[in-house]
């Protein structure tokens, strides 16, 4: 697997190129990779999400192929879109979410700052508000998307939203829980290594791809309204059920 840090670059362009790095991941012509980046500001909601909590309406707003309601990207904060073949979460995205909160909460941890999950969300918090951001996409059995996690206190454009679509969310940041300033680098590389460190094995090499899941296919919503849904039986602790995507799937914030 390959982790690559781009630096500042525009949203349109990391989408271009998440495009451009699917194709060729889902038909084995590229390795699965970890890009890591900062994007000049944007806000950006996802497939589903209700433009009413965007709270200021002079504010370009771009819809994208990823599950969730309105963020906001900016310099300070470190964002992650993972490309990776869902066999190794056994095509479960509900697995593959709490892989990616692991993720988040170890590298919080690292950095001395407790984190943890919520009940009936996704991303992570500390007693302060929101940590970090979560909403991925899926095509052709590879995810798309990722997490974002705030590093700096420079948190002033979460003001004309409601993050995530929560009315009255604060946020926070490393640094603002730290109470003393960070370097990218460094986070950029903890956030990298504690990935790699807690990657399932791919399982490509042991059956078919893509894998026969379940045969409906269900909006992430339908699941968290049917909890009958079958469980799967390898997820990681605390993982809701399982979850089929279609061609090209949105998974919330």
């Amino acid at each position: 697997m390959v982790i690559r840090d781009l630096g500042l670059i525009d949203f349109s362009a990391a989408v271009a190129l998440q495009e451009q790095l699917v194709t060729g991941i889902a038909s084995g012509k590229e390795e699965e990779i970890l890009l890591l980046m900062e994007h000049h500001p944007v806000y950006t909601i996802g497939s589903g999400g209700d433009q009413a909590n965007l709270l200021d309406p002079k504010v370009q707003l771009l819809r994208t192929n990823r599950g969730g309601d309105i963020t906001f990207h900016g310099p300070g904060q470190l964002v992650g879109y993972p490309l990776l073949h869902l066999s190794r979460f056994d095509c479960d995205l509900h697995r593959y979410l709490r892989f990616l909160e692991e993720v988040l909460l170890e590298t919080a941890a690292s950095f001395g700052v407790l984190a943890k999950r919520v009940n009936g969300k996704t991303g992570i918090w500390t007693e302060r508000g929101k940590l970090a951001s979560i909403g991925i996409g899926v095509r052709k059995w590879v995810s798309m998307h990722g997490f974002a996690l705030n590093i700096t206190g420079q948190l002033d454009g979460f003001a004309v939203i409601n993050p995530c679509g929560m009315v009255g969310c604060p946020m926070t940041s490393l640094e603002r829980e730290r109470n003393r300033s960070l370097q990218r680098e460094r986070v950029v590389d903890v956030t990298g290594k504690t990935l790699l460190a807690l990657l399932p094995a791919n399982s490509l090499s042991t059956r078919s791809f893509p894998p026969p899941c379940i045969s409906s296919v269900f909006s992430y919503d339908t699941l968290l309204a049917n909890p009958g849904v079958p469980a799967h039986q390898e997820s990681l602790s605390r993982a809701p059920p399982k979850h089929s995507p279609a061609e090209e799937t949105p998974a919330p914030t």
